[in-house]
């Protein structure tokens, strides 16, 4: 080395401890489940809501298809009469209970919008029914139009939840369950708060035990508070009307204010 020449002064390279390896692991896991529970909670809900409605959507417009392609030489399906107090009606058609995540109809809701459609299924279990379809009808409880209970269940967080507006329901709100027949139109009643161990919601007249039931409710269930599952909320309604397919879509489904 020649003299005046800079020196250049090696420092000994840092080895990372493993308490410090371990707190960088720790720091990547937070972040990546951060990132997962922004997924699952707000993008994911929304990706997943938007694709319940088109699967909805598409179901209604399949039915009409096959009604169009079943009677030719009839007119096609068309609004039925604006006027509520003249709704085109007949007698419901009795439906057999579906199996375990067995699609059997479309749940309209106009106070959650007019692209509101959610797929219907057999059973309340997550892995086949509320995680990838939507709504779940209990079993045992009776099906749409007939006298008793008609009992659903549906998330109101995740997966597209499509309770999640349920609390926001007003007094005669039309709940419309639609299937390749037609559409049944029940009315919003009230809502209540439960434990989760109260069945007595699923009974054919709910929450009265022994009674035999001569009116057909509709009674949907979901968890409260949001976020949480120490309690159950449950929205009644009444079977109104069935309009078959053959009048077209019933004035219940118009949007509201």
């Amino acid at each position: 080395m020649t003299r005046g020449a800079a020196r250049t002064e090696v420092r000994p390279r840092r080895r990372a401890s493993v308490a410090g390896v371990i707190g960088e692991l720790l720091i990547t896991a937070g972040v990546i489940v951060l990132l997962y529970v922004v997924w699952q909670l707000w993008v994911g809900d929304m990706i997943y809501g938007a694709e319940r409605n088109a699967t909805g959507s598409a179901q209604s417009e399949l039915w009409d298809q096959q009604w169009q392609q079943q009677n030719p030489g009839a007119a096609a399906p068309s609004p039925a009469a604006t006027d509520p107090s003249s709704p085109v009606t007949a007698p419901p058609p009795v439906m057999a209970e579906p199996g375990d995540g067995e699609r059997f109809a479309v749940m309209h809701i106009p106070r959650f919008g007019p692209d509101y459609a959610v797929e219907m299924a057999g059973g309340v279990t997550r892995p086949r029914t509320l995680d990838p379809i939507g709504i779940g009808h209990y079993p045992g409880t009776v099906m749409p139009g007939q006298p008793g209970n008609f009992a659903l269940a549906a998330h109101r967080t995740t997966w597209g939840k499509p309770f999640n507006r349920i609390a926001e329901l007003h007094v005669g709100d039309a709940i419309v369950v639609e299937t390749q027949e037609g559409w049944y139109t029940y009315r919003f009643r009230t809502l209540e708060y439960v434990k989760p161990s109260a069945v007595e919601v699923l009974l054919p007249v709910p929450q009265v035990k022994d009674v035999p039931a001569g009116t057909a409710y509709i009674t949907m269930t979901s968890c409260s508070p949001m976020y949480s599952m120490t309690e159950r909320i449950v929205a009644y309604g009444v079977f109104e009307s069935f309009t078959p397919r053959s009048a077209g879509e019933p004035a219940s489904l118009q949007a509201v204010t």
